[in-house]
């Protein structure tokens, strides 16, 4: 089992920048793809990035393709998301998951709150 937290959210200007963490508990967090999602108000929630257990693939949704970047550091049992160029539509609730087969999402963190102004 894998409990996930996020952390690194805030309010930032148009342009700007942040770094989501996404700190996980148990000792299996390597053998699982990680991946961040996210919701709008009112809106579905929706895929945002993944990457594969030891890190050398990762994909991206069109809309955030260019600007952000998933990470992960199995050995601090961490994965992170770096958001360049933040744009007002980036707003949203977002969330980091696991899976074993990048398919179905397991384990989900309760969210950070991304706020970004015009």
């Amino acid at each position: 089992q894998v409990q996930l937290v996020e952390s690194g959210g805030g309010l930032v200007q148009a342009g700007g920048s942040l770094r989501l963490s996404c700190a996980a508990s148990g000792r299996t967090f390597s053998r699982y793809t990680m991946a961040w999602f996210r919701q709008a108000p009112g809106k579905e929630r929706e895929f945002v990035a993944r990457i594969n257990w030891d890190g050398r693939s990762t994909f991206y949704a069109d809309s955030v393709k260019g600007r952000f970047t998933i990470s992960r550091d199995n050995a601090r049992n961490m994965g992170y998301l770096q958001m360049n160029s933040l744009k007002p539509e980036d707003t949203a609730v977002y969330y980091c998951a696991t899976s074993l087969n990048a398919v179905r999402y397991d384990y989900w963190g309760q969210g950070t709150q991304v706020t970004v102004s015009s």
